[in-house]
């Protein structure tokens, strides 16, 4: 509410048509907007007067900060390297489609900061202008995006360039705004949408000379011929879910690190989806998505493995993982579930958090987390199975049924501790983790139901996973 600087312009108005005036302000010693950390804003109240009285009034942000991509190495906040911790995130809601209030609009930001995220990709279209100023004022960094996506007629560049016009010049004030997004996965014809691409990022250079522009490929191909036409190149890849397996997904960045040095890559969608109602303890590395069975423990081993070699990476410059919450897909059936993407960290209701959600907040967020996974995996089918804990405030203790378990090792990053050949008694068996952070007591308890050995044959579970070697 302080006045930092102001000026006074006087004005000749007259009804024929448009005139332009501008001021100029300098701010001594500005105040910056550092993200999530301190997302510092200033305000701009543009005032028209006459005889005195103000007579119209616009007021808009003012985020004093400074965007850097360099290829291979990362993203630079005013000058400092900045960690992109990425979600995607559909608007709609179970029960309200996307007709949604502030109210929702809230919640969902809550739980994206309560995750840890530091970035956001609003897919994949124009979002609320109240989203948007709640990311100003969170600190989180955006990507905001017009509603180009999968398919072509020949007919829609009228029509996008209208669109990304106007989500420009309306958003254009935003200092959490750091890219505009001009298509994602549209392909035949090659070279009209490498054209239309092109265009776009000479319209959104002109009207915003200084953010970056961004369009995205699912093939994964860097000299694919709709590539290259925009400053940042993203890329959607979904290793072990629609193509080879999990663990491909570690030669496929290193591949394009050691072939393309120069290129500002984002891997800007990856995942598996998780019907909650199903679960297993046997997993392969790949999981044909045809099949109706969608366990939750597929969808979190895939997270697992997939975000240790994102932060391994820098040439990735930024991750958005597909999705923050599942969302409905009117023409799909998949999964169990009609109508609907599961690849949520949360479920469409937004009542449930998927152990995913704990895997990225234990890896991400600042705040406390001690969780035990496989908390829905309740019906287990090995007597001799594995405990899973993620844990960032330590190396956790773990009981079973009040008995210390011994042998924990480290998984995939710091926060994953992992006891093999545990034995579980007949009936059932209580895990309970235990972790003593800044003096406060941590704790966390399942309950498994062990009866017998079940054994898992590729014939008798043809619809689960063909690939999975049981």
């Amino acid at each position: 509410g302080k006045k930092v600087v102001s000026q006074r312009l006087p004005l000749e108005l007259t009804p024929q048509g448009t005139q332009s005036y501008v001021s100029t302000f300098k701010l001594k010693n500005p105040h910056l907007w550092q993200g999530r950390e301190d997302p510092y804003l200033y305000k701009v109240v543009s005032c028209l007067l006459a005889n005195g009285e103000v007579i119209d009034e616009v007021t808009q942000p003012l985020g004093v900060r400074h965007y850097e991509i360099v290829a291979g190495k990362g993203f630079y906040l005013n000058g400092e390297k900045y960690p992109m911790y990425g979600v995607t995130r559909h608007q709609d809601w179970w029960g309200l489609g996307s007709a949604l209030t502030n109210r929702e609009h809230d919640f969902d930001l809550a739980q994206i900061m309560d995750v840890g995220a530091t970035t956001v990709r609003f897919a994949h279209y124009q979002q609320s202008e109240y989203l948007y100023s709640r990311c100003d004022t969170l600190g989180l960094i955006i990507w905001a995006e017009i509603p180009f996506v999968n398919r072509v007629t020949g007919y829609e560049s009228d029509n996008a360039q209208t669109q990304l016009r106007e989500l420009i010049r309306q958003s254009f004030n935003h200092p959490s705004i750091y890219v505009w997004g001009l298509h994602n996965e549209v392909y035949q014809p090659h070279e009209y949408t490498a054209s239309l691409t092109q265009s776009l990022h000479d319209l959104a250079k002109t009207e915003d000379p200084d953010r970056y522009t961004v369009a995205v490929n699912g093939y994964g191909h860097a000299n694919h011929p709709v590539n290259q036409n925009t400053d940042i190149q993203g890329m959607n890849r979904y290793f072990g879910w629609y193509e080879k397996k999990v663990q491909d997904i570690k030669p496929w960045v290193e591949g394009l690190e050691k072939d393309y040095p120069w290129q500002k890559l984002m891997l800007t969608e990856y995942g598996a989806d998780a019907n909650l109602d199903h679960q297993t303890e046997y997993l392969g590395d790949a999981l044909n998505w045809g099949k109706p069975y969608y366990p939750e423990t597929f969808q979190t081993k895939t997270h697992e493995y997939q975000w240790s070699v994102i932060a391994e990476h820098p040439y990735i410059i930024a991750s958005y993982l597909w999705n923050m919450f599942d969302f409905a897909v009117p023409m799909w059936s998949r999964g169990g579930v009609p109508a609907r993407n599961l690849k949520g960290l949360m479920t469409f209701d937004r009542k449930i958090k998927k152990d995913s959600y704990y895997w990225y907040k234990a890896n991400w967020s600042k705040s406390p987390v001690l969780y035990l996974t496989q908390r829905r995996n309740t019906d287990r089918e090995r007597k001799q199975t594995s405990v899973t804990v993620y844990s960032n405030i330590g190396t956790p203790k773990v009981y079973l049924n009040g008995k210390e378990l011994t042998g924990i090792r480290k998984g995939y990053t710091d926060v994953h501790y992992i006891f093999d050949q545990v034995t579980l008694e007949k009936g059932k068996n209580k895990i309970k983790a235990v972790a003593v952070y800044n003096g406060k007591e941590y704790v966390d308890e399942i309950e498994w139901d062990y009866q017998s050995e079940k054994k898992r044959d590729a014939d008798a579970h043809e619809n689960k996973n063909e690939h999975a070697g049981w």
